[in-house]
């Protein structure tokens, strides 16, 4: 009989240790548990940039990830690539894009959830650059894991062969420099030149150098949304390509250059330029084609050292909005596949926030996905950012990187650059380099004065800005 109450007394207990195993500590029911697999597409960095924090993240965030994989797509087809991907709704579920390239994804991708991140902790994190151009209605729309920005490569035995002990910080001062460093003979032909400057086919990125002087003279993208409009035919424009076109104007004080001079990067190389300006991606390639050329970087001269400016050009982390859930027949279903987008989304978030973000005290912030509210903080090894600049040798975009960048006497000028740098998010952006190319050609060739050719050019870039704006 006793035994039999005992019975008893065990069943009546267990729906309350059932109700107990379901509830949380909020006292709402605990979401099922589920596991999703990840995949980043990109283009620039191989798949080793990523590996080590990858490999972290998925030990760290198991309960919830599967694997978080990279591709490392082709270059020349990698637009096209996506946009085929998404069509046929099996696209990544992070990828990378240029950040002038916004205006072409919008549709295509999705912010991070407001209980991931702010705009300030953004703004706090990350360069003014990146800020501007990915956080939309105080929504954040993608993070970057580097900035670039231009600097100037000088050749350090022409600079010693010409008794000039220091680059130039100013433009004033680097055409003071041309007169000591280009070497023309009597009939014009540079026999060796100061400084790449002043046409577009031959000088690698000369539209983003005319449009970092244009930024000096006081240029001003206006943000509408997720793309940037810029009158191309305003007073700072015409300043900047009146200015940079006479580097290669042979009745000019600075001519330096022309159109029949061999590509800018390999003239540096092989020693005959003594001057270049180019973001830090350049860096490697020298060393590997003249390990030998002495060679040195500093930051982008300036109009006014009072008010520094320069151009970006960097790409940036986005996250897919939507994308088919895997077969069930497939074996990897592991979650409510009718809230498959909103656990993708979720966990694809909160690996970039691991992922591109500082971690004070080393630690992340964890959430379920059906469950946001919830939150556990788990302890990291490393922070991935840094790893990766230091493996990768690239500008940091996040400010607390940028201090110690400041030390490394190849990253600085870049790095520091980045604080005052500015893009323009126009979509077409190859398109807009050709216009802008077109018209410093038309210039050089004296078939238009620089005027007419941004009068030109405007007509184009207005297409092209407001087809951005509606896209």
């Amino acid at each position: 009989m006793k035994r039999f109450r005992h019975v008893l007394r065990t069943l009546s207990v267990l729906p309350f240790l059932a109700a107990a195993l379901l509830l949380s500590g909020c006292g709402k029911v605990l979401p099922p548990a589920y596991r999703v697999d990840l995949e980043i597409w990109g283009t620039i960095d191989d798949s080793d940039a990523y590996q080590a924090a990858m490999g972290e993240y998925q030990n760290t965030a198991k309960a919830h990830i599967g694997s978080v994989s990279y591709r490392k797509k082709a270059p020349e087809t990698y637009r096209e690539d996506l946009l085929n991907a998404f069509a046929e709704g099996n696209g990544p579920d992070m990828f990378f894009i240029r950040s002038s390239w916004l205006p072409l994804f919008k549709n295509l991708i999705v912010p991070a959830p407001e209980y991931q991140t702010s705009e300030k902790e953004f703004r706090d994190a990350f360069v003014d650059v990146a800020a501007d151009d990915l956080v939309v209605n105080g929504k954040t729309y993608g993070v970057p894991m580097s900035v670039d920005s231009l600097s100037l490569y000088y050749n350090k035995d022409l600079f010693n062969a010409a008794g000039i002990t220091t680059p130039p910080t100013t433009w004033g001062e680097l055409v003071a420099d041309t007169r000591l460093l280009n070497s023309i003979d009597y009939y014009g032909n540079i026999r060796q030149s100061a400084i790449s400057l002043g046409t577009a086919k031959n000088i690698n990125r000369s539209t983003d150098i005319l449009l970092a002087m244009a930024n000096q003279y006081g240029l001003r993208a206006r943000a509408n949304g997720f793309s940037d409009e810029m009158n191309v035919s305003s007073d700072p424009m015409r300043n900047a390509l009146s200015f940079y076109s006479g580097f290669s104007s042979i009745g000019s004080d600075r001519y330096s250059w022309n159109a029949d001079q061999h590509y800018s990067v390999d003239a540096f190389y092989e020693g005959n330029l003594a001057m270049m300006i180019n973001y830090s991606w350049q860096m490697d390639a020298i060393r590997k084609k003249n390990a030998k050329l002495n060679f040195g970087v500093a930051s982008l001269p300036q109009l006014n050292t009072a008010a520094p400016s320069n151009y970006a050009n960097y790409w940036v982390l986005v996250v897919a909005k939507d994308k088919k859930a895997p077969s069930p027949s497939s074996g990897k279903v592991t979650f409510p596949v009718a809230k498959y987008n909103d656990i993708r989304i979720h966990e694809s978030w909160q690996f970039l926030h691991y992922l591109a973000y500082p971690h004070p005290g080393m630690t992340e912030i964890l959430r379920n996905a059906l469950a946001p509210d919830s939150a556990v903080e788990v302890a990291l090894k490393t922070d991935p950012a840094k790893e990766y600049v230091a493996k990768t040798g690239q500008p940091a975009a996040r400010r607390d990187l940028i201090e110690e960048q400041k030390k490394d006497p190849w990253l600085a000028p870049f790095a520091v650059g980045n604080l005052i740098a500015r893009d323009w998010r126009i979509g077409e952006v190859e398109a807009a380099e050709g216009v802008l190319a077109d018209a410093i050609g038309s210039v050089n060739r004296g078939e238009v004065v620089v005027q007419q050719a941004l009068s030109i050019a405007s007509t184009q870039i207005d297409k092209l800005q407001r087809k951005a704006s509606s896209e």
